[in-house]
């Protein structure tokens, strides 16, 4: 496997305060079937960002976490990179704003970037390629995001799914082992079936917006979260198995080479399916979102932290990391811890 001359060495996340667990959402919603529903979607419960608590403040927390934890010297980071779909502001730079939190030097790169569910791998290859152009030898990868702020109250499908997070992952040069090769796809025709629809340039937030109720009971409007189940499930079946196909190809690798897959935490039902349309061992494949839920772009190292915690995985392992989702969007990569 060719490698390109930069390694994860360190990675930690943060979850807020506030868990909301089953019980919780089933006194709000005494119709549903709890036991039905944690085996499908395999949530038992969440955290929920707090009021005033936004993607940043989770980033932070999650910064300061793996500079106390690695020992990495913070003076030494040349650039940020910070994955969100729920900035702080509209502008500037979520960042921007993290670099003066953290106290890092004003000698440094700042760039967000806009990605969900794939924006940990993207946030890879970006940092792999800062590198490569020796543009950065220490990088900061942030993913936060709070998307229960974009959930309707009573929306209890998606409510059910999504909790917040955030997680940093330190990234730097050397000379052996590190990230392989990367492969992407998008759709845009599927934008439509994860979306929320109003509060950006196209479309102001509406407070007078027409309330709608789904089959299953949900109630939701287009200033909230929509999300379109079964076009995704149809796009995750058709596209995420070539998407991992294709990597083990770029990289020169067959599934048996792979130590560890980890593919981003959609719903426990979506990952058996896959993993049993792969034909991947069950003891090699990562799914597990009891405790945090649907965390979007944080998935993927959430899961990571705790496989490592675990000892599931270790030094020298090869891992093969799979985002998709929101946009539509995807993207993989093998990479030796």
């Amino acid at each position: 496997m060719t490698m390109h001359n930069c390694r994860i060495v360190a990675m930690a996340e943060h979850l807020p305060e506030r868990c909301v667990a089953n019980a919780e959402l089933a006194a709000e919603f005494p119709e549903w079937d709890m036991e039905k529903l944690a085996r499908k979607v395999g949530v038992s419960e969440r955290h929920i960002a707090g009021a005033a608590e936004t993607a940043l403040d989770l980033a932070e927390k999650a910064a300061e976490k793996v500079f106390a934890e690695s020992g990495f010297d913070r003076s030494a980071i040349d650039f940020i990179l910070f994955c969100t779909q729920s900035p702080d502001y509209p502008l500037p730079t979520t960042a921007c704003l993290l670099q003066d939190r953290l106290g890092l030097s004003t000698s440094i790169g700042a760039l967000d970037f806009a990605l969900g569910c794939s924006g940990f791998v993207y946030g890879l290859s970006l940092a792999q390629g800062l590198i490569a152009a020796g543009s950065s030898r220490n990088l900061l990868l942030i993913t936060a995001d709070t998307y229960t702020k974009y959930l309707h109250p009573q929306d209890h499908n998606n409510r059910t799914i999504f909790g917040d997070g955030a997680a940093a992952t330190i990234i730097t040069a050397t000379d052996a082992g590190g990230i392989g090769k990367f492969v992407f796809g998008t759709n845009g025709s599927g934008g439509v079936n994860l979306i929320v629809k109003n509060g950006g340039a196209r479309n102001a937030f509406n407070p007078a917006a027409e309330l709608r109720r789904t089959r299953t009971g949900s109630v939701s409007n287009d200033n909230y979260l929509y999300m379109n189940g079964p076009e995704i499930f149809n796009y995750v079946t058709e596209w995420i198995p070539k998407l991992v196909n294709d990597t083990l190809s770029a990289n020169r690798m067959t599934m048996d080479e792979v130590d560890y897959f980890v593919f981003h935490q959609a719903n426990a039902h979506m990952l058996k399916f896959l993993r049993r349309q792969l034909g991947i061992p069950e003891e090699r494949f990562f799914n597990d979102m009891t405790m945090v839920g649907n965390t979007v772009s944080s998935t993927i190292p959430i899961g990571l932290c705790q496989l490592l915690a675990e000892g599931k995985i270790k030094r020298g392992d090869r891992v093969m990391l799979v985002g998709f989702g929101v946009g539509y969007s995807w993207g993989a990569a093998i990479v030796e811890l």
